[in-house]
């Protein structure tokens, strides 16, 4: 059976993007690129939040006719654009971009048939709000995080709100040499 994985960056306050959504306090470097695309390797279909679902499909076609883009950007447009993608939103009347499924409602019975499904694990890819909505749900398997070696302050947090207390079972940590740490937990039920 597929898991549903969370991966997210994080500051070490908690936060998953700035007060605007934006990731510039990430410490993106190749080691962490390669754990990224070591991770991509497990994706058999990313699951998005409508804001994030929109970012990415706004972005990543466009690299596809870029000739300026570099190999590793190309690749990935072409993996995001070829891999099935699952939307979850309550105000999205359609998602039309290549190969994408959107769910309104019935998650927990959606989000049920798909891990039933063969093939790679089901991936959130930061959604801070489908993040939440997924926990309250209980409907995380594993998280995988990289924490970056800053503190906001402030910003969109991805774990607050009305989420219930979980315990978590460390699978793996490593620290990279920019300081980030990568996180892969268990989440117990």
């Amino acid at each position: 059976m597929r898991k549903v994985v969370l991966f997210a960056h994080i500051s070490l306050d908690g936060f998953a993007g700035d007060v605007n959504g934006g990731l510039g306090f990430l410490t993106y470097d190749q080691e962490l690129q390669q754990y990224a695309g070591e991770l991509v390797k497990t994706v058999g279909a990313p699951l998005y939040g409508k804001t994030t679902y929109q970012l990415m499909e706004g972005y990543w076609p466009t690299i596809l006719n870029d000739p300026n883009a570099d190999k590793h950007s190309l690749e990935h447009a072409q993996w995001v654009h070829d891999i099935p993608k699952v939307v979850f939103s309550t105000t999205l009347d359609t998602a039309g971009w290549n190969n994408t499924t959107l769910v309104k409602d019935h998650v927990v019975e959606a989000v049920s048939k798909l891990k039933e499904e063969p093939g790679k694990d089901l991936v959130i890819f930061g959604s801070p709000g489908l993040a939440k909505s997924f926990m309250k749900l209980g409907l995380i398997d594993e998280c995988k995080l990289t924490l970056h070696p800053v503190i906001l302050g402030n910003g969109i947090s991805l774990f607050d709100g009305n989420i219930a207390k979980s315990s978590l079972k460390l699978l793996e940590s490593n620290t990279l040499k920019s300081g980030v740490v990568t996180l892969h937990y268990e989440v117990g039920r």
